[in-house]
């Protein structure tokens, strides 16, 4: 049984819905009271977290539904809100590595596991600018001045820690107005179309075209499929 701490991105197929499966066996037992694996670690560190649980569900289905499939099964535990569990089965930095091993040979996630903190910063940067600007600028300079030898580990808490924190009304416009820059090129919205159209109505246009015109750069994005999941 797991429930990974890494974007669900970094996931192939087979992880992805096999995380949505255990999941639900997950929130089953806290809402039926059944015995079965209630003392595993995974569930023991998701007790009292039924908002952080429904939030990562959420994520599991943005991501599912960029690759096809339609969630039918939305889970809607509120306790704890806006609180995620401070214990790990494995640190997230960690479970890159496990990931690794795991696909080595076989079918990838949407997002290539970094090998470096560069490539992490890069498949980020959009899911921070959404979150805090300064926090965009701070890391984004930390990184381009990394010192030898830091690596993912080093920054990666930071990361998942913003990403638990839910974008601001305006920084999801404005990273999205952002993203748009990418994919202008391939459509013929404009003008007055683009300045109504809603951010998220905007986000799904953008992630179409990212796919139908390949432009990896944003399919590479973490922001891409967690951005939908947050309720702002």
């Amino acid at each position: 049984m797991r429930i990974w701490d890494v974007n669900p991105g970094y996931l192939n197929r087979q992880s992805l819905l096999g995380e949505h499966r255990e999941l639900h066996a997950i929130v089953s037992i806290f809402i039926n009271n059944r015995k079965g694996y209630s003392r595993h670690p995974e569930t023991l560190r998701w007790q009292g977290f039924g908002w952080a649980l429904a939030q990562r569900h959420r994520l599991l289905a943005e991501e599912m539904s960029l690759r096809g499939y339609a969630d039918r099964s939305p889970v809607e535990l509120k306790t704890g809100k806006l609180i995620w569990p401070k214990v790990f089965v494995d640190p997230p930095a960690e479970q890159f590595n496990i990931l690794t091993g795991k696909y080595q040979n076989k079918e990838q996630g949407r997002i290539p596991l970094p090998g470096n903190i560069q490539q992490l910063w890069e498949q980020h940067k959009h899911s921070v600018m959404a979150r805090d600007v300064n926090e965009y600028k701070r890391i984004g300079r930390r990184v381009a001045s990394c010192k030898s030898g830091e690596g993912i580990r080093d920054i990666y808490p930071e990361l998942v820690r913003l990403l638990r924190c839910p974008p601001t009304e305006g920084g999801f416009r404005n990273t999205v107005q952002h993203m748009w820059g990418y994919v202008a090129p391939y459509s013929l919205l404009s003008g007055r179309i683009l300045e109504e159209m809603p951010p998220r109505k905007l986000l799904e246009v953008i992630q179409n075209l990212a796919f139908q015109h390949d432009v990896v750069y944003l399919k590479e994005s973490t922001a891409l499929g967690e951005l939908p999941a947050w309720k702002i």
